[in-house]
Protein backbone atom coordinates (compact mmCIF):
# COMPACT_ATOMS: atom_id res chain seq x y z
CA UNK A 1 0.00 0.00 0.00
CA UNK A 2 1.16 3.44 -0.64
CA UNK A 3 0.15 6.70 0.72
CA UNK A 4 -1.71 9.67 -0.68
CA UNK A 5 1.70 11.05 -2.27
CA UNK A 6 2.22 7.50 -4.28
CA UNK A 7 4.97 7.10 -1.45
CA UNK A 8 5.31 3.16 0.15
CA UNK A 9 5.27 3.80 3.59
CA UNK A 10 7.70 1.47 4.54
CA UNK A 11 11.17 0.29 3.48
CA UNK A 12 11.50 -2.33 0.62
CA UNK A 13 11.28 -5.68 2.09
CA UNK A 14 14.18 -8.08 3.00
CA UNK A 15 14.85 -10.90 0.77
CA UNK A 16 13.25 -12.99 3.11
CA UNK A 17 9.84 -11.25 2.96
CA UNK A 18 10.01 -10.11 -0.92
CA UNK A 19 7.35 -11.57 -3.06
CA UNK A 20 7.74 -11.62 -6.84
CA UNK A 21 10.45 -11.78 -9.13
CA UNK A 22 11.37 -7.84 -8.96
CA UNK A 23 11.46 -7.67 -4.96
CA UNK A 24 13.53 -10.87 -4.97
CA UNK A 25 16.17 -9.38 -7.16
CA UNK A 26 16.97 -5.95 -5.21
CA UNK A 27 16.96 -7.90 -2.01
CA UNK A 28 19.36 -10.75 -3.07
CA UNK A 29 23.32 -10.14 -2.53
CA UNK A 30 25.45 -11.82 -4.67
CA UNK A 31 27.47 -15.37 -3.34
CA UNK A 32 30.71 -14.27 -1.74
CA UNK A 33 32.18 -17.55 -2.54
CA UNK A 34 34.13 -15.70 -5.46
CA UNK A 35 37.01 -13.30 -6.11
CA UNK A 36 35.31 -9.68 -6.44
CA UNK A 37 37.67 -6.97 -7.95
CA UNK A 38 37.95 -4.43 -5.32
CA UNK A 39 40.27 -1.84 -6.91
CA UNK A 40 42.83 -1.00 -9.61
CA UNK A 41 46.28 -1.99 -8.22
CA UNK A 42 48.15 1.45 -8.91
CA UNK A 43 45.54 2.86 -6.68
CA UNK A 44 46.68 0.54 -3.73
CA UNK A 45 50.61 2.04 -3.48
CA UNK A 46 53.10 0.57 -0.77
CA UNK A 47 51.97 1.46 2.54
CA UNK A 48 48.53 2.51 1.36
CA UNK A 49 45.43 1.17 2.95
CA UNK A 50 41.58 1.49 1.81
CA UNK A 51 38.54 0.75 3.05
CA UNK A 52 35.91 -1.82 1.36
CA UNK A 53 33.13 -3.83 2.11
CA UNK A 54 31.31 -6.33 0.88
CA UNK A 55 27.46 -6.63 1.84
CA UNK A 56 28.13 -4.62 5.15
CA UNK A 57 31.03 -6.13 6.10
CA UNK A 58 34.14 -3.48 6.51
CA UNK A 59 37.37 -5.23 4.85
CA UNK A 60 40.82 -3.28 5.23
CA UNK A 61 43.24 -3.76 2.46
CA UNK A 62 46.82 -2.76 2.71
CA UNK A 63 49.99 -2.80 0.73
CA UNK A 64 53.19 -3.66 2.58
CA UNK A 65 56.66 -2.47 2.08
CA UNK A 66 57.29 -5.55 0.69
CA UNK A 67 54.95 -4.66 -2.35
CA UNK A 68 52.45 -7.60 -0.99
CA UNK A 69 48.66 -7.04 -1.07
CA UNK A 70 46.77 -7.85 2.52
CA UNK A 71 43.16 -7.87 3.72
CA UNK A 72 41.67 -8.23 7.12
CA UNK A 73 38.87 -7.56 9.20
CA UNK A 74 38.82 -3.81 9.51
CA UNK A 75 38.57 -3.83 13.06
CA UNK A 76 41.19 -3.70 15.93
CA UNK A 77 40.53 -7.06 18.08
CA UNK A 78 40.85 -4.38 21.12
CA UNK A 79 38.39 -1.50 20.89
CA UNK A 80 37.35 -2.35 17.38
CA UNK A 81 38.20 0.77 15.68
CA UNK A 82 38.66 0.89 12.04
CA UNK A 83 41.93 -0.67 11.14
CA UNK A 84 41.57 1.38 7.83
CA UNK A 85 41.60 4.74 10.12
CA UNK A 86 45.67 3.27 11.32
CA UNK A 87 49.01 3.26 9.05
CA UNK A 88 50.89 0.66 7.35
CA UNK A 89 54.31 -0.03 8.87
CA UNK A 90 56.63 -2.66 7.06
CA UNK A 91 54.41 -5.19 6.53
CA UNK A 92 51.73 -4.83 9.60
CA UNK A 93 48.77 -3.05 9.51
CA UNK A 94 48.79 -0.69 12.98
CA UNK A 95 45.47 0.60 14.88
CA UNK A 96 45.67 4.37 15.42
CA UNK A 97 44.87 3.96 19.56
CA UNK A 98 47.15 1.58 21.07
CA UNK A 99 49.15 0.71 18.53
CA UNK A 100 48.11 -3.20 18.28
CA UNK A 101 49.27 -4.20 14.52
CA UNK A 102 48.51 -7.08 12.37
CA UNK A 103 49.88 -8.89 9.58
CA UNK A 104 48.14 -10.16 6.98
CA UNK A 105 46.99 -13.52 8.61
CA UNK A 106 45.67 -11.72 11.11
CA UNK A 107 47.78 -11.84 14.05
CA UNK A 108 48.05 -9.46 15.96
CA UNK A 109 51.00 -7.67 18.07
CA UNK A 110 50.59 -5.89 20.88
CA UNK A 111 53.73 -2.86 21.43
CA UNK A 112 52.92 -1.65 24.89
CA UNK A 113 52.90 -2.85 28.94
CA UNK A 114 51.70 -6.21 29.02
CA UNK A 115 51.14 -5.92 33.30
CA UNK A 116 52.62 -8.84 33.51
CA UNK A 117 50.54 -11.24 31.48
CA UNK A 118 52.08 -13.65 28.81
CA UNK A 119 51.31 -12.03 25.32
CA UNK A 120 47.91 -13.61 24.09
CA UNK A 121 47.28 -14.64 20.98
CA UNK A 122 44.61 -12.72 19.68
CA UNK A 123 43.83 -12.85 15.56
CA UNK A 124 41.07 -11.14 13.43
CA UNK A 125 39.68 -12.76 10.27
CA UNK A 126 41.74 -12.54 7.44
CA UNK A 127 40.70 -12.75 3.54
CA UNK A 128 42.49 -14.42 0.37
CA UNK A 129 43.76 -11.35 -1.80
CA UNK A 130 45.27 -11.19 -5.55
CA UNK A 131 46.70 -9.29 -8.59
CA UNK A 132 45.63 -9.77 -11.71
CA UNK A 133 45.08 -7.74 -15.07
CA UNK A 134 46.40 -4.71 -13.15
CA UNK A 135 43.31 -5.20 -10.35
CA UNK A 136 43.44 -6.59 -6.46
CA UNK A 137 40.90 -9.21 -6.14
CA UNK A 138 39.70 -10.35 -2.55
CA UNK A 139 37.58 -13.91 -1.89
CA UNK A 140 35.27 -12.60 0.94
CA UNK A 141 33.72 -15.85 1.50
CA UNK A 142 34.59 -19.25 3.05
CA UNK A 143 38.66 -18.63 2.57
CA UNK A 144 38.59 -23.18 2.29
CA UNK A 145 37.00 -22.51 -1.28
CA UNK A 146 39.67 -19.53 -2.62
CA UNK A 147 41.97 -22.51 -3.66
CA UNK A 148 38.95 -23.97 -5.31
CA UNK A 149 38.12 -20.81 -7.73
CA UNK A 150 39.87 -19.04 -9.88
CA UNK A 151 39.57 -15.00 -11.11
CA UNK A 152 38.36 -15.57 -14.33
CA UNK A 153 40.67 -15.93 -16.97
CA UNK A 154 41.22 -13.05 -19.89
CA UNK A 155 43.90 -14.30 -22.43
CA UNK A 156 43.52 -11.19 -24.35
CA UNK A 157 45.49 -9.59 -21.36
CA UNK A 158 47.42 -12.14 -20.35
CA UNK A 159 51.58 -12.32 -21.63
CA UNK A 160 53.92 -9.82 -22.45
CA UNK A 161 51.57 -8.34 -25.35
CA UNK A 162 48.30 -7.93 -24.16
CA UNK A 163 45.46 -6.24 -26.24
CA UNK A 164 45.31 -2.38 -26.01
CA UNK A 165 42.78 -2.28 -23.10
CA UNK A 166 41.17 0.69 -20.85
CA UNK A 167 39.96 0.09 -17.34
CA UNK A 168 37.03 2.60 -15.61
CA UNK A 169 36.23 1.85 -12.02
CA UNK A 170 33.11 3.50 -10.48
CA UNK A 171 31.31 3.55 -7.43
CA UNK A 172 27.16 4.14 -7.78
CA UNK A 173 24.32 3.95 -6.07
CA UNK A 174 21.64 1.75 -6.76
CA UNK A 175 21.67 -2.43 -6.18
CA UNK A 176 24.42 -4.60 -8.03
CA UNK A 177 21.27 -5.92 -10.01
CA UNK A 178 20.69 -2.89 -11.65
CA UNK A 179 24.47 -2.34 -13.64
CA UNK A 180 24.08 -5.60 -14.38
CA UNK A 181 20.42 -5.84 -16.09
CA UNK A 182 21.59 -2.39 -17.63
CA UNK A 183 24.70 -3.59 -19.54
CA UNK A 184 22.82 -5.82 -21.26
CA UNK A 185 19.09 -4.22 -21.55
CA UNK A 186 19.72 -2.36 -25.42
CA UNK A 187 16.64 -0.67 -24.61
CA UNK A 188 18.38 1.97 -22.62
CA UNK A 189 19.91 3.04 -25.84
CA UNK A 190 18.01 6.10 -25.12
CA UNK A 191 20.27 7.50 -22.22
CA UNK A 192 23.50 6.84 -24.33
CA UNK A 193 22.05 8.84 -27.44
CA UNK A 194 24.74 11.27 -27.08
CA UNK A 195 27.18 8.71 -27.33
CA UNK A 196 25.62 6.21 -29.28
CA UNK A 197 27.25 3.05 -28.27
CA UNK A 198 25.12 0.58 -29.94
CA UNK A 199 22.20 1.18 -32.61
CA UNK A 200 20.28 -0.86 -34.41
CA UNK A 201 19.47 -3.81 -31.64
CA UNK A 202 17.72 -6.83 -32.11
CA UNK A 203 18.17 -9.72 -29.56
CA UNK A 204 19.13 -13.04 -31.57
CA UNK A 205 19.13 -15.51 -28.34
CA UNK A 206 18.45 -15.53 -24.70
CA UNK A 207 19.53 -18.34 -22.96
CA UNK A 208 20.09 -19.65 -19.47
CA UNK A 209 22.51 -22.31 -18.90
CA UNK A 210 23.68 -23.20 -15.58
CA UNK A 211 24.78 -20.23 -13.58
CA UNK A 212 25.15 -18.33 -16.95
CA UNK A 213 22.69 -15.84 -18.73
CA UNK A 214 23.49 -16.16 -22.46
CA UNK A 215 22.86 -13.27 -25.09
CA UNK A 216 23.61 -12.78 -28.87
CA UNK A 217 22.93 -9.48 -30.35
CA UNK A 218 22.63 -7.62 -33.42
CA UNK A 219 24.01 -4.25 -32.81
CA UNK A 220 26.81 -2.22 -34.64
CA UNK A 221 28.93 -1.35 -31.57
CA UNK A 222 30.76 1.65 -30.79
CA UNK A 223 28.32 3.79 -33.25
CA UNK A 224 28.94 6.97 -32.31
CA UNK A 225 30.32 9.32 -34.31
CA UNK A 226 33.65 9.81 -32.08
CA UNK A 227 34.37 6.05 -31.59
CA UNK A 228 33.21 4.75 -35.13
CA UNK A 229 36.25 6.99 -36.53
CA UNK A 230 38.54 5.23 -34.99
CA UNK A 231 36.75 1.03 -35.42
CA UNK A 232 38.54 -0.70 -38.40
CA UNK A 233 35.13 -2.58 -39.69
CA UNK A 234 37.20 -3.18 -43.16
CA UNK A 235 37.56 -6.97 -41.64
CA UNK A 236 33.96 -7.15 -40.12
CA UNK A 237 31.46 -4.80 -39.32
CA UNK A 238 31.40 -5.05 -35.52
CA UNK A 239 27.71 -6.20 -35.33
CA UNK A 240 27.58 -9.21 -33.94
CA UNK A 241 27.72 -9.50 -30.12
CA UNK A 242 27.62 -12.34 -27.68
CA UNK A 243 27.23 -11.47 -24.17
CA UNK A 244 26.73 -13.23 -20.70
CA UNK A 245 25.80 -12.77 -17.20
CA UNK A 246 28.81 -15.51 -15.97
CA UNK A 247 27.87 -15.15 -12.10
CA UNK A 248 28.63 -12.96 -10.50
CA UNK A 249 30.71 -11.70 -13.45
CA UNK A 250 30.01 -9.92 -16.88
CA UNK A 251 31.51 -9.86 -20.54
CA UNK A 252 30.75 -9.62 -23.53
CA UNK A 253 32.70 -10.27 -27.33
CA UNK A 254 31.97 -8.18 -30.53
CA UNK A 255 33.13 -10.44 -33.29
CA UNK A 256 36.12 -11.71 -31.43
CA UNK A 257 37.43 -7.60 -31.87
CA UNK A 258 35.96 -5.69 -29.09
CA UNK A 259 35.29 -6.88 -25.56
CA UNK A 260 34.51 -6.14 -22.06
CA UNK A 261 34.94 -7.58 -18.51
CA UNK A 262 32.59 -6.27 -15.78
CA UNK A 263 33.56 -6.91 -11.96
CA UNK A 264 30.72 -5.35 -9.48
CA UNK A 265 31.81 -5.33 -5.69
CA UNK A 266 28.65 -5.36 -4.17
CA UNK A 267 29.23 -3.09 -0.91
CA UNK A 268 25.65 -3.08 0.75
CA UNK A 269 22.26 -3.10 -0.43
CA UNK A 270 22.26 -0.05 -2.15
CA UNK A 271 26.17 1.03 -3.07
CA UNK A 272 28.23 -0.84 -5.17
CA UNK A 273 32.16 -0.87 -7.42
CA UNK A 274 31.86 -1.21 -10.72
CA UNK A 275 35.24 -2.13 -12.62
CA UNK A 276 35.14 -2.41 -16.39
CA UNK A 277 38.16 -3.62 -18.74
CA UNK A 278 37.78 -2.88 -22.55
CA UNK A 279 40.29 -3.94 -24.36
CA UNK A 280 40.20 -4.65 -27.96
CA UNK A 281 42.04 -6.55 -31.09
CA UNK A 282 45.51 -4.22 -32.66
CA UNK A 283 43.47 -4.73 -35.82
CA UNK A 284 39.93 -3.40 -34.27
CA UNK A 285 42.31 0.26 -34.08
CA UNK A 286 42.63 2.42 -37.35
CA UNK A 287 43.57 5.89 -37.64
CA UNK A 288 41.48 8.53 -39.97
CA UNK A 289 43.64 8.78 -42.96
CA UNK A 290 46.44 6.61 -41.97
CA UNK A 291 44.36 3.60 -41.54
CA UNK A 292 45.08 0.21 -39.17
CA UNK A 293 48.89 0.25 -39.50
CA UNK A 294 49.63 1.69 -35.54
CA UNK A 295 52.45 1.20 -33.24
CA UNK A 296 51.45 -0.97 -30.22
CA UNK A 297 52.58 1.72 -27.71
CA UNK A 298 50.44 4.33 -29.63
CA UNK A 299 47.10 1.66 -29.56
CA UNK A 300 47.51 1.63 -25.99
CA UNK A 301 47.36 5.50 -25.69
CA UNK A 302 44.47 5.72 -27.94
CA UNK A 303 42.88 3.55 -25.37
CA UNK A 304 43.97 5.41 -22.47
CA UNK A 305 42.56 8.15 -24.04
CA UNK A 306 39.45 6.61 -24.91
CA UNK A 307 38.51 6.23 -21.36
CA UNK A 308 38.36 9.87 -20.54
CA UNK A 309 36.79 11.02 -23.55
CA UNK A 310 34.24 8.37 -23.92
CA UNK A 311 33.95 5.28 -21.80
CA UNK A 312 34.08 7.60 -18.63
CA UNK A 313 31.63 10.07 -19.12
CA UNK A 314 28.96 7.08 -21.10
CA UNK A 315 29.68 5.48 -17.69
CA UNK A 316 28.96 8.28 -15.79
CA UNK A 317 25.39 8.70 -17.24
CA UNK A 318 24.96 5.00 -15.64
CA UNK A 319 26.04 6.17 -12.27
CA UNK A 320 23.58 9.20 -12.68
CA UNK A 321 20.24 6.93 -13.75
CA UNK A 322 21.10 4.66 -11.14
CA UNK A 323 21.16 6.59 -8.17
CA UNK A 324 17.35 7.75 -9.87
CA UNK A 325 16.76 4.29 -10.44
CA UNK A 326 17.65 3.07 -6.90
CA UNK A 327 15.31 6.49 -5.16
CA UNK A 328 12.43 5.35 -7.52
CA UNK A 329 12.74 1.32 -5.63
CA UNK A 330 13.17 2.62 -2.69
CA UNK A 331 10.25 5.38 -3.08
CA UNK A 332 7.62 2.83 -5.15
CA UNK A 333 8.71 -0.89 -4.50
CA UNK A 334 5.22 -1.77 -3.63
CA UNK A 335 4.27 -0.36 -7.12
CA UNK A 336 3.41 -2.43 -10.55
CA UNK A 337 6.80 -2.23 -13.21
CA UNK A 338 5.85 -3.78 -16.06
CA UNK A 339 9.27 -5.14 -17.88
CA UNK A 340 9.09 -6.57 -21.33
CA UNK A 341 12.78 -7.67 -21.81
CA UNK A 342 13.70 -11.51 -21.40
CA UNK A 343 17.34 -10.30 -20.81
CA UNK A 344 16.17 -8.53 -17.67
CA UNK A 345 13.92 -11.26 -16.31
CA UNK A 346 16.46 -13.87 -16.79
CA UNK A 347 19.31 -12.05 -15.45
CA UNK A 348 16.76 -11.38 -12.18
CA UNK A 349 15.98 -15.39 -12.08
CA UNK A 350 19.80 -16.39 -11.77
CA UNK A 351 20.33 -13.59 -9.09
CA UNK A 352 17.55 -14.81 -7.03
CA UNK A 353 18.44 -18.49 -7.58
CA UNK A 354 22.19 -18.12 -6.42
CA UNK A 355 21.11 -16.27 -3.63
CA UNK A 356 18.84 -18.98 -2.35
CA UNK A 357 21.74 -21.48 -2.47
CA UNK A 358 23.87 -18.79 -0.88
CA UNK A 359 21.64 -19.34 2.08
CA UNK A 360 20.51 -22.69 1.84
CA UNK A 361 24.30 -23.22 2.69
CA UNK A 362 24.27 -21.03 5.68
CA UNK A 363 21.46 -22.86 7.17
CA UNK A 364 20.23 -19.78 9.11
CA UNK A 365 17.57 -16.88 8.40
CA UNK A 366 18.02 -14.26 5.48
CA UNK A 367 17.62 -11.42 7.52
CA UNK A 368 20.65 -12.53 9.66
CA UNK A 369 23.00 -13.42 7.11
CA UNK A 370 26.88 -13.91 8.55
CA UNK A 371 28.89 -13.53 5.95
CA UNK A 372 32.38 -15.98 6.69
CA UNK A 373 34.34 -14.16 9.00
CA UNK A 374 37.58 -14.23 11.17
CA UNK A 375 37.15 -17.29 13.95
CA UNK A 376 36.70 -16.15 17.87
CA UNK A 377 39.82 -13.97 19.10
CA UNK A 378 41.61 -16.64 21.03
CA UNK A 379 43.38 -15.63 24.08
CA UNK A 380 45.72 -17.17 26.25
Amino acid sequence: MTDLSGHAPSPPPTFEHAKGRRQKARSAGLDPDYWYAVVRASDLKKGKVIETEFWGRSIAVFRGEDGRVRAVENRCAHRHLKLSEGSVVDCRIVCPYHGWSYDGDGNAKIPHDLFGRKEPNITIGSIPVRERYGLVFMFPGDPEKAELKDIPLIPELEGSNPWPHAIVQFDAEGHHSMLLENVSDFTHGFLHRKYNPFGDNELLRCETIGDRVELEYKAKIAAGGLQDMFINRAESACDHMTACFDYPYHWSNTDDRIKHFLFTLPKNERENRHIFIFYVSPTAIKLPIIGPRIPQWLMHKMMQATRYTTLQPLLGQDVWVLKREQEGWERHWDRPAPELSPVVNAFQDLTIRKWEEFLSRQQGSPDRVHLPTAPQEATQ
